[in-house]
């Protein structure tokens, strides 16, 4: 563009950027002086300033893409996004709801440093990006535990860690690329995978096993598939008491109380009746909030099965 042309078709400026992402060098070749650059994003002006260097095109609040898109050119050629973002854009759900940032990792040589939105981490560790409607993003293991390592809660990082063994992501695949990363903030991932590895496919199943530990009771089997003497399938209960017939089931809301999901919670249930097994619901939100209560209730569940064993 010819100097003052952008002026006369902002639209044509915009076709330059990314989304309405761009450089303020990228402005300097198309004919806009950085100094008119920074100016129209002062307050009030139709421009605002996402990031050194980086100009959205507009003053109104800037979408996750455009936060992506800024981290990325501010970050340089060879950034690929990691972290949250990442497993975002892969199809997670199970992510903390804390203010929005995008995490790029760059070359060790790179001396770019983390601002406002951005963490930047420099890596010898490169990964091979998967590109996504033009965003590179980190393979998902790394992308996940790169999420992890930055996690303080035991919960979210038991939360996140079992969404992705749900959605398909192996064990030694986790805890490969864990051992392979920096050691920094993996105590709380490793805790978490040794438990999704003990058989918790789940962050509630996870809690349900602080929850047994706190009751006393012997070890119920995880996650064990029952059947009934004619080899019909029965259920495949979070807990099994196998001394006492007694199954133990951690029943969300959003997995279980759906119109088709409720249904099938009805059937299982009278699957287990029909076996002569007792079964104990327990909604995963009270095995955090209440978790003394829930292992007093399971205590309890598991002495009238006995009383119910012995009366048979």
């Amino acid at each position: 563009m010819k100097t003052g042309d952008w002026a006369r078709d902002p639209e044509g400026l915009y076709q330059h950027s990314r989304g309405g992402v761009i450089t303020v060098a990228r402005l300097g070749e198309l004919g806009v002086p950085s100094m008119t650059a920074y100016r129209r994003c002062r307050p009030g002006k139709p421009w605002q300033r996402l990031l050194p260097g980086i100009v959205l095109l507009h003053s109104g609040t800037p979408t996750r893409r455009q936060l992506v898109d800024a981290a990325l050119l501010y970050a340089g050629p060879d950034a690929v996004v990691t972290g949250a973002a990442s497993c975002r854009r892969q199809g997670l759900r199970a992510l903390p709801g804390h203010p929005f940032r995008v995490h790029v990792l760059v070359p060790n040589s790179h001396k770019v440093g983390a601002s406002g939105h951005v963490i930047v981490e420099r890596t010898f560790r490169m990964p091979q990006p998967i590109v996504e409607a033009g965003v590179p993003l980190a393979p998902l293991v790394r992308s996940v535990l790169d999420e992890c390592r930055r996690l303080g809660s035991r919960q979210e990082v038991s939360a996140l860690l079992a969404e992705a063994v749900q959605r398909g992501l192996s064990l030694p695949e986790l805890f490969a690329e864990l051992d392979a990363g920096s050691s920094r903030g993996t105590a709380i991932p490793r805790e978490a995978l040794h438990r999704i590895a003990d058989g918790a496919r789940s962050a509630a199943e996870v809690d349900a096993m602080k929850v047994w530990r706190m009751s006393g009771l012997p070890e119920p089997q995880w996650n064990h598939e029952l059947r009934d003497e004619n080899g019909e399938y029965i259920a495949t209960p979070d807990g099994y008491f196998v001394a006492v017939g007694l199954a133990w089931e951690i029943d969300s809301y959003d997995f279980h109380f759906g119109k088709q999901q409720y249904a099938a919670t009805v059937a299982r249930n009278a699957r287990y009746a029909a076996a002569g097994i007792a079964v104990l619901q327990t909604l995963p939100s009270r095995l955090r909030t209440e978790p003394k209560r829930v292992a007093s209730e399971l205590v309890a569940a598991h002495r009238a099965a006995i009383a119910r064993s012995r009366a048979a």
